[in-house]
């Protein structure tokens, strides 16, 4: 029998960081046949995710990616424009002349362990609906206010837009709707991993220093997806706290790079890609 191929992780690559570019290199399989998570922003540019995930895919047998915020933003000097809906579109598009999986295609299925897994990679945004105690209760202006006041104004605010939708919440509840629609589908007998840039669960938030900034981290709609779609585990990003956390005997892995300034504290340096499996 031949070894058993790994499963790794990685997101929140960041590579417009001058810092940060170099680390692509380091992001290489052990095997030929191994797979890579890629759970967002590779970067903000469209041409600069393609090329990223170009060289990934060269790489691995199988990528499968999930947009971040970063990839779903319209900043003035990326000569890709389009906006909202109509961006995450192109990227999709991109991704397939790739052979990148993404949430629009049949999720591939992880044959080697005790059951197989439904690799299930999600795209759900965020619906304000992490709020903390003071903001709870509150219309969405006041609790936006509230985080002004406390500095915190994520920069989706700015540059990550719904269009079509009226707003960023009714752009997640659509995608609510999408996702479980096809994670009913997973045959009864599958585990799942669970693929999103934004947590799943609301319990990874714990540790932010501005817990204000949890209303752009994800939706309370999600809460029990982890054990409803029978998750081996949940790999995410987005907070930029990487880490393993359990819940409900359920394991979380933030798989996460990060900002230089913020993995040059660590004691480990840089760690650019996990192994979940």
């Amino acid at each position: 029998m031949g070894s058993v191929p790994n499963l790794y992780a990685t997101s929140d690559l960041h590579l417009s960081h001058r810092d940060n570019a170099p680390l692509l290199d380091s992001v290489r399989p052990e095997s030929p046949d191994d797979w890579l998570i890629v759970a967002g922003d590779v970067a903000e540019h469209a041409d600069a995710v393609s090329d990223a995930l170009a060289t990934l895919r060269r790489r691995f047998a199988t990528v499968v990616w999930v947009p971040g915020n970063h990839e779903l933003w319209t900043t003035p000097k990326d000569p890709v424009q389009a906006r909202g809906e109509q961006r995450y579109t192109e990227l999709v598009r991109r991704c397939r002349e790739l052979d990148v999986l993404t949430p629009e295609d049949p999720f591939p299925v992880w044959e080697h362990g005790p059951r197989p897994l439904t690799v299930a990679a999600l795209f759900v945004l965020y619906d304000y609906s992490w709020r903390t105690p003071a903001a709870e209760g509150h219309s969405l202006d006041e609790a936006l206010r509230q985080a002004r006041e406390a500095g915190v104004v994520c920069t989706d605010e700015y540059l990550l837009h719904p269009d079509p939708y009226a707003g960023r919440a009714e752009w997640c509840a659509r995608r609510l709707e999408v996702s479980e629609k096809r994670l009913a589908e997973i045959p009864g007998d599958h585990g799942t991993v669970l693929v999103s840039h934004w947590p799943l669960h609301r319990h990874p938030t714990a540790p932010l220093y501005y817990p204000e900034f949890a209303m752009w981290c994800g939706t309370s709609e999600t809460a029990d997806w982890h054990v409803r779609y029978r998750a081996e585990v949940a790999v995410y990003g987005h907070l930029h706290i990487p880490r393993t956390t359990h819940r409900d005997g359920v394991r979380f892995e933030e798989v996460s790079l990060g900002y230089p300034r913020e993995w040059n504290r660590r004691s480990r340096g840089a760690v650019p890609l996990r192994r979940i499996l």
